[in-house]
């Protein structure tokens, strides 16, 4: 097959850039259901130049390009050895594109191989059917919505919901749970696959399986496809909103899959994804290796785009750093800030090194993005930032409040908010926290206008690295101030409320 190499270079080019047709019809229905003006609104409206922009650049459309996972179906006697040889340079070189970020990271030694292969890394699964054709299926799930995956054992006693049995009501508690705790950390607005049933490592397995049907798809199980629209009806409701801003949208998507189980255990698993579905597929000619045809893709998508991104309005607060903390204190949260000059970015590893070594730049002042970016070098040796949204800023919630107050640190910029530690530290010390718009990769890179150093490179690989940017009118919202207010927590604890006050006893 001298042309299936290429053809999953394809493959992984444009499922990291080019956003699927029914994530897209998804997306332009709710683009114009949320109040103008408001976060929610602010947030779709920058997701959706985002999209624009990856397709139009072939670009990520989020930094965060995954663990890449392969579904193969093969007629009996195609060399799968060879076909996975192929796929494994194409993750190498789509990696040295810049089109995936190297995520892979040895698990005892934290050393980033660089080109997203290891041990276990990509993910294949392999089956046999009696077509002529390869069909070869590939999703892109981030690690933000990865970790807020969730499995249940039923019975269980569910916060805000009361008791859940080994029954249909049960399992619609599960699901309504897995959306709530989500928040905004996921980068809602999101999509979930469901498995009830199987074991515990089936089920996981199989409710990202479910994440390989099409969102406008409809369940052939009666009570499933009913139970599908009532998660997204009342899912809706809960009011967690595009990024957890609050808003009407919150699933683009619900798949519910059923498997057999053991007597003893009733599982219910729940994968998360994001707005940033990433997830495409083609049919290959075994005797070529060519693409005979794609799945889920849109050759000819057109524009979502209603503005450029962030509507500005005149009424934004521009920074530039070194920030002082009476400008900081004059913040509330709500406030659209425009940061220019300075920012570092910093990830788990950083955080973890900081709280027991110095820093190798002065923090003073400073903007600290949770960012891993895709990054290109050069033949003259400069970099350059390919995709640089934010990631999942709870991770780092054991070390923020240290680190604000020991390099004086002014504003942390990521998605999803922070917990009370870190909105204490913000409070004593004179620090905002500015949520970024998720998966927005595309967008935040257009406004770093150059790469000034790097550190930490070697020891902890391109997205851990603490890299230091030039920015220009990079816009955030402050969700939580130095006041004591957060957003996060307004949004949690209303949703808490509507999730209580809803009516699960439509489906018998």
């Amino acid at each position: 097959m001298e042309h299936f190499r290429q053809s999953m270079l394809d493959l992984i080019i444009q499922t990291s850039t080019n956003l699927p047709a029914d994530v897209r019809r998804a997306m332009e229905g709710i683009l114009d259901g949320e109040e103008p003006g408001s976060r929610a609104a602010m947030a779709l409206s920058t997701i959706a130049k985002n999209i624009d922009m990856a397709c139009e650049n072939e670009g990520a459309i989020c930094q965060d390009t995954g663990m890449p996972t392969f579904k193969i179906k093969t007629p009996v006697g195609v060399n799968q050895l060879e076909m996975k040889k192929e796929i494994l340079w194409a993750i190498e070189e789509a990696t040295r594109r810049g089109k995936l970020r190297p995520n892979t990271v040895d698990s005892i030694t934290g050393k980033n191989s660089g080109n997203n292969i290891g041990s276990g890394a990509p993910i294949f699964y392999w089956e046999q059917w009696e077509r002529d054709d390869i069909e070869v299926k590939l999703i892109l799930k981030g690690g933000g919505c990865e970790n807020k995956n969730i499995q249940y054992s039923l019975p269980a006693t569910l916060e805000h919901l009361g008791k859940a049995g080994r029954d249909l009501e049960g399992v619609r508690k599960c699901i309504l749970h897995a959306v709530w705790q989500a928040q905004g950390q996921g980068c809602s607005v999101g999509a979930i696959g469901v498995a009830v049933g199987s074991d515990r490592a089936g089920g996981y397995a199989n409710a990202k399986e479910q994440l390989f049907r099409e969102l406008d798809d409809k369940n052939p199980d009666p009570a499933l496809s009913a139970l599908e629209d009532e998660i997204m009806e009342h899912a809706n409701k809960l009011n967690i909103g595009p990024m957890g801003f609050g808003g009407a949208s919150t699933l683009i998507g619900c798949k519910i899959g059923s498997y057999h189980r053991l007597p003893a255990s009733f599982f219910v698993s729940v994968a998360y994804d994001c707005w940033a579905f990433r997830r495409l597929g083609v049919r290959i000619d075994p005797a070529s290796g060519s693409i005979n045809s794609w799945m889920y893709r849109d050759a000819d998508p057109r524009s979502m785009a209603r503005s450029e991104g962030i509507p500005l309005t005149g009424r934004e607060v521009r920074l530039r750093a070194p920030i002082s903390e009476e400008q900081i204190r004059s913040l509330k949260v709500g406030d659209i800030v425009l940061i220019s000059g300075q920012m570092f970015t910093g990830r788990d590893a950083l955080h973890k090194y900081l709280m027991d070594h110095d820093a190798p730049v002065d923090l003073g002042g400073g903007v600290l993005y949770h960012c891993g970016p895709v990054m290109l070098q050069d033949d003259s040796g400069e970099w350059h930032v390919k995709a640089a949204g934010p990631t999942t800023s709870i991770r780092e919630e054991p070390y923020q409040a240290d680190i604000i107050r020991k390099f004086g640190i002014r504003a942390v910029i990521g998605k999803g908010g922070m917990g009370p530690r870190t909105l204490e530290g913000l409070k004593d010390f004179g620090a905002v926290y500015l949520n970024a718009i998720g998966g927005a990769a595309q967008y935040y890179a257009e406004t770093i206008k150059k790469v000034t150093g790097v550190h930490f490179l070697e020891e902890f690989g391109i997205p851990e690295a603490l890299w230091q940017f030039e920015t220009e009118d990079f816009a955030a919202i402050v969700t939580m101030d130095a006041h004591g207010n957060s957003l996060h927590a307004e949004v949690l604890n209303d949703s808490a409320d509507r999730l209580e006050g809803l009516d699960l006893n439509v489906i018998q």
